[in-house]
């Protein structure tokens, strides 16, 4: 239990927001889309915001993940609910109030950490998807779905598949107003 409060508390640490106060002196949950994540980052500040704010979310979560695999030997089971603890995390940091990202950095690190095959595939697909419909959320959201597919009919995960539906259909609904 301690690992998945652990999760929260690393998923709260906003990248989008410490990039814009730190070096732009301003809260990011008040400009753009109001959104504190990576894309907005990029389009408010700059581009080096948008990837400052990408490794920062990225970061937090791979350490908590690769210590509690590398050290703690955790079971699929945590590993899965720690995920989702990220996310949550991410999406409602208790010290912005509840407002936080829309998680799929969030996603895409827990994948490279927990079904790195799959992330791979998932990335094909949006390289290739975008160059058939230049429609970026539409094709990622297409690709991040075969994430979920791909541990279920190639790995027969069913534990992370399950963790990947939930976390899949979390980041849907918090683009469903589109950016």
């Amino acid at each position: 239990m301690i690992w998945i409060l652990v999760a929260y508390v690393f998923g709260c640490l906003n990248g989008a927001y410490y990039v814009g106060k730190l070096f732009y002196q301003q809260d990011i949950r008040e400009l753009g889309s109001t959104n504190a994540g990576a894309r907005n980052a990029g389009r408010v500040f700059s581009r080096s915001a948008f990837i400052v704010t990408v490794i920062i979310d990225a970061w937090k979560v791979i350490i908590p993940l690769w210590i509690a695999i590398s050290f703690w030997e955790m079971d699929t089971i945590i590993l899965g609910c720690m995920a989702i603890a990220l996310l949550l995390g991410h999406l409602w940091p208790v010290q912005l109030g509840f407002r936080g990202g829309k998680g799929v950095v969030v996603y895409l690190a827990t994948a490279l950490m927990l079904a790195p095959i799959p992330l791979v595939v998932c990335g094909f697909i949006i390289l290739v998807g975008y160059q058939l419909h230049k429609n970026l959320t539409l094709i990622a959201m297409i690709g991040f779905s075969s994430i979920p597919l791909n541990l279920f009919i190639f790995f027969r995960n069913i534990e992370l598949t399950v963790v990947y539906f939930i976390m899949l259909f979390v980041v849907v609904i918090m683009h469903r107003n589109g950016d």
